[in-house]
């Protein structure tokens, strides 16, 4: 009905918003309105809160809807610095591929039985020391030498503990291995030499020596922690054990004694 007073008048520079603070209701709207006319959307739950929360409720609409090739605009509405709102607008944006990339993409896995470092802090410390550089690319920390270089070999550079030393790799190929405590240090390092001189520039500078120290890491750690570094085995003996027995298992019970 509204729509008609504009179109009377031969006014078509509209943008239409049916923002909801509960998420499903606003994707139900934004899914009618789709349906229902062509002007342009602009996205947002309204009222989200602050973060944590907040930002979750904001991805978990607009994330849903952009990729269903529904909006036009979107707006993060947070209780928080305008600028936090800014910067999740963007970062979603470069998550799903619907804007470049124009800054830091960090990577991260979450740990595990065979990390030697505080994969939280290292991960920490990289996201300051890269972030103010503004560097375009996908940088990314992983725990250990067994699994990271391989799982994150898609990462434009990162680097991956053990043995109390990092080893660098770009693309998943080991290209320098680094005393642990200058492992952040030689990321920068890298990072800035990668964006100035390329990636093809960089596997060719590659420490001759490195692929063979990391293997020699990376076979001697997983000797130390063996295949089933999470005792996963055991675990799921103690659940098995525990249900047959009739009683709830306790969320982070350790594992049978002597694993």
């Amino acid at each position: 009905m509204e729509l008609a007073y504009f179109e009377e008048v031969g006014f078509s520079d509209v943008k239409i918003s049916v923002k909801a603070s509960s998420v499903p209701l606003m994707i139900a709207a934004y899914r009618l309105a789709s349906e229902t006319f062509d002007h342009p959307l602009h996205l947002g739950v309204t009222e989200a809160g602050p973060p944590p929360a907040g930002l979750i409720k904001g991805t978990a609409g607009i994330a849903t809807l952009l990729a269903e090739g529904i909006g036009d605009t979107i707006r993060y509405s947070l209780t928080a610095d305008p600028v936090e709102e800014a910067r999740a607008g963007r970062q979603l944006l470069e998550a799903l591929g619907l804007r470049e990339r124009r800054g830091l993409d960090l990577i991260a896995c979450p740990s595990c039985g065979r990390a030697e470092i505080d994969v939280i802090g290292v991960a920490r410390q990289a996201q300051e020391a890269l972030e103010s550089l503004q560097l375009p690319i996908q940088v990314a920390v992983m725990g250990c030498v067994v699994n990271g270089p391989g799982e994150a070999r898609e990462a434009d550079l990162g680097i991956a503990a053990g043995r109390h030393r990092g080893h660098l790799f770009i693309k998943g190929q080991i290209v320098r291995v680094v005393p642990e405590d200058d492992m952040v240090a030689a990321l920068v390092e890298e990072a800035e030499k990668l964006v100035a001189e390329g990636i093809e520039a960089r596997l060719a500078a590659a420490d001759t020596g490195a692929q063979a120290e990391a293997d020699a890491d990376r076979a001697a750690l997983f000797a130390a922690k063996g295949p089933d570094a999470n005792h996963a085995a055991q675990r799921v003996d103690l659940i098995r054990k525990t249900v047959h027995d009739g009683a709830a298992p306790a969320v982070g019970s350790p594992p049978p004694a002597g694993t």
